[in-house]
């Protein structure tokens, strides 16, 4: 005992050493350094002494600070899915680590998105031809897309942000997150431009390299995708009366009718699904996420995977809209989260009133203010230009038109400016670099708060504490309902906002300018108290339904009507998600890592689950229809296991026939919407309406008419060919209730679905547990390197998806270190946190 009491002594002595050592060598602060260098100085040489030396010292402190945000050194591991973990000493050197990863794997897609937000497609691709922005899914002219962008660069639009204060410019570390990116790129570029072998860019002389400019005007497009970007050709092709060829071919109030605007109201191009559990809904006891935003499979609005990590600063990973040096969809250690595209509108309309014989000239309060005329001209290669002027007003540019909608005239009477919410800050930019660095649901809550700059989807977040959120706390205009009885125009307005929720507001009158809202960070944007956020310990979820039941428990109810509709009927897919939800909860069942992945893997088709049993039970009643014998294709959908999986043998046959049965007129319910039951209904099959038995005669004819049979599965009709190798793709249209989302586009010749327009892209299934290593699997469903054909990584995830296989994200050094394939690359010496055991 003695000895015992002896050695506790013995090393609580040590200890103390230890801490107080400790202390010792601790950095004194400035204050306290310059004291003890005039120390032996009296009065007020002291006094001067302390106050010289403490300038000095600070203006050394700050030296250094600069180095090390400076230090170049980066180091890259590129673990299996040819996802490269950065690991850099600064901001900059983060950057720089991204950029040359980027570039090293979408140089051709990078080359082309530069190429368009400088204005100069025309030059290289010609005026006439076509560019899509493939987030909003509307095509327009390379010409009008030079217009548009141009506009951006010649109003200075970009510079003006960046001097704006945080949050509605950017904050320090990410400007040099910035500059980082553009060095690295341009230094990939420096090495390997005569090394391209894609074809698509290979010696091609827009493949150039980049400035900041370039970088901030990419994010400035991603952040006015659903405003200004769908209204491209409205902007660039909009000329007062009388410079047009035709006074004809401006469309009147009178002549637009609410079927113009309703068209307005078509899906997006861009979709999601996003589930977050709380502690309640677990196994864990922890938070889980599943996230699987429906994008583009080609284009500039693909995702690219990475981690970003300086240690002690940010450890992030994920994915990321093409030219975004932030992660977007992602997790920390402490939190998950997913975003979903919202129904809230992102922009509204002015009524210009014109002078009358000046169209270029309008009305305010019964002043005339002349239009701002920014004059453009765009390269149309061969030596060939062209020259415009373009307008705005004090309320935004003057468009004629929105989502290839020719609805807004310019007459001598009146002409229409467009509102674009996010069209006046980089606010993006600052709230994903927030998520980035959050480690808890209350955390990204905080950062929507405080930035306010999510362009245009729901947040939807789990965190290792239990913590489930939904949110859409994101950029719209600061129009309540009252504000829009204020200031909405008659007739036009009235049309607009009553079928499509665009508001065209008075611009003859200041009053019903847009303004600031407390607690707004700028004005025109609705403030984070009148918008949707739930926290809770069961579950919040979305699937492009409006915000009202991202929980049925407990409907949100109560918020302007431009953020979403409340109390009516939910999407097949919708439906399908909280169903599945309902069904693992039932009993008190909880989701596991494991059955978090059923959203994908079970493919399950709910258009199907509710059609398909009371039609086998009408075909095998009536086995002849309209003449055409319809027994062996009853027997096809009756064996169907009503999944889109690709070994279902009938998914053909039930995606035809269900696409026809949504088609009906009227709907083919026989019990309607009730607000009883939201997630259940509408259901039934109505029998007696002809189309119904007709849906499923027109689905035989057309598969006989392809020679396909009516067994057909999903492995031989729908696919994707990568480096001539045929990838059968799962998965179908969200439209009839699909889950696991993938638009095929079908070859009207064959019938098969042979490439895929969009669908299911990143798709991450995070479960928070509270380790170092949270478990996270993720898949990049159309690989790293979509478009590079002799890249590794070109096809290798898409064979994973095939086969609703996962990979595992390996977001801690250890994990990192063992991946099958490992690739390490040191740039500008390496990164010094690496050297030192990172």
């Amino acid at each position: 005992m003695k000895l015992i009491r002896m050695l506790i002594i013995g090393l609580a002595v040590s200890m103390a050493f230890a801490v107080t050592a400790g202390q010792a060598t601790a950095k004194p602060s400035i204050s306290k350094q310059a004291k003890q260098i005039c120390k032996k100085k009296k009065g007020k040489a002291k006094k001067n002494c302390i106050k010289k030396q403490t300038k000095r010292l600070k203006a050394k402190a700050e030296r250094e600070r600069k180095k090390e945000l400076n230090r170049p050194g980066v180091t890259v591991r590129t673990t299996e899915g040819g996802i490269p973990r950065i690991i850099a000493d600064s901001w900059r050197g983060l950057g720089y680590g991204y950029g040359w990863s980027l570039a090293k794997e979408n140089i051709c897609s990078m080359a082309d998105i530069y190429t368009t937000v400088r204005g100069e497609r025309s030059k290289y691709f010609g005026a006439d031809g076509k560019w899509m922005l493939t987030g909003n899914g509307i095509e327009f002219t390379n010409l009008e897309s030079d217009f548009a962008h141009k506009r951006v660069i010649a109003e200075n639009i970009i510079p003006k942000a960046l001097k704006m204060k945080p949050p509605n410019g950017p904050r320090e570390e990410v400007r040099q997150v910035v500059d980082g990116y553009v060095k690295g790129y341009n230094a990939w570029l420096d090495r390997n431009k005569s090394k391209i072998q894609d074809s698509v860019c290979k010696d091609q002389p827009w493949v150039r390299k980049i400035n900041a400019l370039d970088v901030w005007l990419r994010f400035y497009e991603l952040a006015t995708m659903a405003g200004a970007g769908a209204a491209v050709d409205g902007i660039a092709n909009a000329s007062p009366p009388l410079m047009m060829a035709s006074a004809d071919s401006s469309p009147s109030e009178e002549n637009v009718t609410a079927e113009d605007f309703e068209a307005l109201n078509k899906p997006a191009a861009i979709g999601s699904n996003a589930v977050s559990l709380g502690s309640e809904s677990t196994s864990t006891g922890k938070g889980m996420l599943y996230g699987n935003p429906h994008f583009p499979w080609s284009g500039s609005e693909r995702f690219f995977q990475s981690q970003l990590t300086i240690p002690g600063k940010i450890n992030v990973s994920g994915g990321s809209l093409l030219g975004s040096p932030v992660i977007q969809i992602g997790h920390t250690q402490g939190v998950a989260w997913s975003h979903t595209v919202s129904t809230a509108r992102r922009f509204n309309f002015f009524r210009e009133t014109l002078v009358p014989g000046d169209p270029t000239k309008y009305i305010v309060d019964g002043e005339q203010k002349a239009m701002k005329e920014t004059t453009i001209t765009v390269d149309k290669g061969n030596g060939d230009t062209e020259t415009r002027t373009l307008y705005s007003t004090k309320h935004g540019p003057i468009a004629t038109s929105v989502q290839k909608q020719p609805l807004f005239g310019w007459n001598e009477d009146y002409a229409y400016s467009l509102f674009d919410a996010n069209a006046n800050s980089l606010r993006v930019v600052n709230q994903f670099f927030a998520f980035n660095r959050a480690q808890s649901v209350a955390d990204m809550r905080k950062a929507l708060e405080q930035n306010q700059g999510v362009p245009w989807v729901n947040t939807i977040a789990a965190d290792s504490k239990g913590n489930a959120m939904y949110a859409d706390v994101s950029v719209v205009p600061n129009l309540t309902d009252e504000r829009i009885t204020e200031c909405n125009t008659p007739g036009l307005g009235d049309v607009a906002w009553g079928s499509a929720k665009v508001a065209v507001l008075d611009g003859s009158t200041s009053s019903c300018d847009m303004q600031k809202a407390p607690g707004a960070v700028a004005t025109g944007v609705l403030p984070p108290s009148q918008m949707p956020i739930q926290i809770r310990k069961d579950y919040g979820s979305n699937m492009n339904d409006s915000y009202w039941l991202s929980n049925p428990e407990a409907p949100l109810e109560g918020f302007p009507s431009i953020i979403g509709n409340e109390q009516t009927a939910r999407s097949l897919r919708t439906r399908n998600g909280l169903n599945q939800i309902e069904e693992r909860l039932q009993n008190g069942g909880k989701f596991t890592p494991d059955t978090l992945r059923e959203f994908i893997n079970n493919d399950r088709h709910y258009g199907a689950e509710l059609l398909i049993p009371p039609l086998v039970t009408y075909c095998k009643a009536n086995p002849t229809i309209n003449t055409v014998d319809v027994s062996a294709a009853c027997t096809v959908l009756e064996n169907w296991d009503l999944a889109d999986g690709l070994d279902s043998p009938g998914a053909y046959l039930g995606r035809e026939v269900i696409g026809r049965l949504l088609s009906v007129p009227g709907g083919p319910w026989t019990d309607p919407f009730s607000l009883g039951d939201p997630v259940h209904t509408p259901n039934g099959l109505d029998t007696t309406k002809p189309q119904v038995g007709q849906a499923l005669v027109d689905s035989i004819a057309y598969m006989e008419s392809k020679s396909i049979p009516l067994d057909a599965k999903w492995r031989e009709y729908q696919y994707v060919t990568k480096n001539d190798e045929k990838i059968p793709i799962p998965g179908g249209p969200g439209g009839q209730g699909v889950f696991n989302v993938i638009t095929g586009v079908k070859n009207t010749t064959t019938g098969e679905y042979d490439s895929v327009r969009h669908g299911s892209s990143f798709i991450i299934m995070a479960s928070m547990n509270g380790s170092k290593c949270p478990d996270v699997k993720t898949i990049l469903t159309y690989s790293q390197a979509a478009t590079n054909e002799l890249s590794p990584h070109y096809a290798d995830q898409t064979k994973l998806f095939s086969q609703h296989k996962w990979l595992t994200d390996r977001f801690c050094p250890g994990q990192q270190k063992n991946s099958p394939g490992l690739k390490v690359t040191n740039l500008n010496g390496g990164s010094k946190a690496v050297k030192n055991g990172w």
